[in-house]
């Protein structure tokens, strides 16, 4: 008798672990990749935001002005189709699982290469969104670039790692339109450090 009951025990297990990731008539799950992605993205791209008005409201040159204005749309705009998706799947906007955890068992291991399991890469720290808000002039300008090319490079991680774990259009679509946007705004960001006499902060790309 009791191993028709593990069967069942077994199944339903089963069932449930496909109720998490692939939710009601096929949507994605809670724990999907595509959820998780969605989450963590739209935190990601909150503080990118942030960080483009704080540098907006300083009056910096004309070319990191501009610079902030396309990081303010682009990335509310993209935020909002994050939410969106999550709404339109019957999924929280919160959730209890540490960030990336998405990126944990499917074989590409706990978050990626150069991030710290359960941090997103690329955010910049309390300490340095502070410093930010009281630096003036070219070194705001500098430090705003150095932070955003860490902040775009993290992005570009979380976008890739989903681009290897996920075939549903929409997502792959937008995460794809992240790597190409992000790496052309690295690029321009690094050349606008160079006019400054700076360079950006060590890659994070590099050990992938």
């Amino acid at each position: 008798m009791r191993r028709p009951v593990l069967i069942v025990c077994g199944v339903l297990v089963l069932a449930a672990a496909a109720f998490l990731l692939f939710g009601r008539d096929g949507t994605p799950g809670d724990a999907s990749p595509e959820a998780g992605f969605a989450r963590d993205m739209a935190t990601h791209h909150a503080q990118a935001v942030d960080m483009a008005f704080v540098i907006r409201d300083k009056g910096p040159a004309r070319e990191i002005r501009s610079l902030a204005f396309d990081i303010i749309n682009t990335q509310a705009n993209q935020r909002g189709m994050f939410q969106g998706w999550l709404q339109q799947w019957q999924l929280s906007q919160a959730t209890d699982q540490r960030p990336m955890a998405w990126m944990s068992g499917h074989g590409h291991g706990a978050a990626t290469p150069a991030a710290t399991p359960g941090v997103m890469p690329g955010m910049a720290s309390p300490e340095e969104l502070s410093k930010l808000k009281q630096a003036r002039g070219t070194q705001a300008e500098v430090l705003f670039l150095q932070l955003m090319i860490r902040h775009h490079e993290g992005g570009v991680q979380m976008a890739e790692g989903l681009l290897k774990l996920s075939t549903r259009s929409e997502v792959v679509s937008m995460a794809q339109k992240i790597v190409d946007g992000q790496s052309g705004e690295i690029k321009l960001m690094t050349e606008l450090l160079r006019q400054r006499g700076a360079q950006p902060y060590p890659s994070i790309l590099k050990s992938q």
